[in-house]
């Protein structure tokens, strides 16, 4: 006589522990990735009050405008090409440096660490005349306490206050 096996479903707690405990590829490769970008505002119609451009990525996660730098380029370069693609602005000004910000992140088998050089940066002249690229899900103006409450790296966010300190100081 044969034993018939009969099927049991796992429970939840072992689908679960099942997900979790998945084997993803060991880490072959790790990279370091520099990127520039910049923390681009204007002032309000008001004139007092400031507003900050940033762009909705495609994974819906609001961000700054931001890219590789290519070679020879220089971080600061690397800024202005990226806001001038990712945005359509090219009346701008470099303000100046606000700091760096350190991602990592997993790419298949390979760890990517990034470094991004953040610049503040004033918008000058049509600054409705934005444009968003096909990869965006979204480009937008947002009052200051908007931006930072929609900004998903915590990071940036620490520089938008940094920026406000010096814009309000006038440097």
């Amino acid at each position: 006589m044969s034993e018939v096996e009969v099927f049991t479903p796992p429970t939840p707690f072992e689908q679960i522990r099942q997900a979790f405990t998945r084997k993803r590829p060991s880490i072959q490769e790790v990279v370091r990735e520099p990127t520039a970008g910049g923390i681009i505002f204007r002032y309000a119609k008001d004139g007092k009050d400031i507003e900050i451009l940033l762009i909705q990525d495609s994974k819906d996660r609001w961000t700054i405008p931001k890219g590789h730098i290519e070679p020879g380029e220089t971080a600061k370069q690397t800024a202005i090409r990226e806001i001038g693609e990712e945005a359509g602005l090219t009346e701008i000004e470099v303000k100046g440096w606000l700091g760096k910000i350190h991602f990592k992140y997993r790419r298949m088998d390979t760890l990517v660490l990034m470094t991004t050089q953040v610049y503040m940066v004033r918008a000058f002249g049509d600054t409705d005349k934005i444009r968003k690229e096909p990869w965006m899900n979204g480009i937008k103006w947002m009052p200051f306490n908007e931006a930072l409450d929609s900004i998903e790296y915590e990071d940036i966010g620490k520089l938008m206050l940094l920026a406000r300190r010096r814009i309000r100081q006038g440097k």
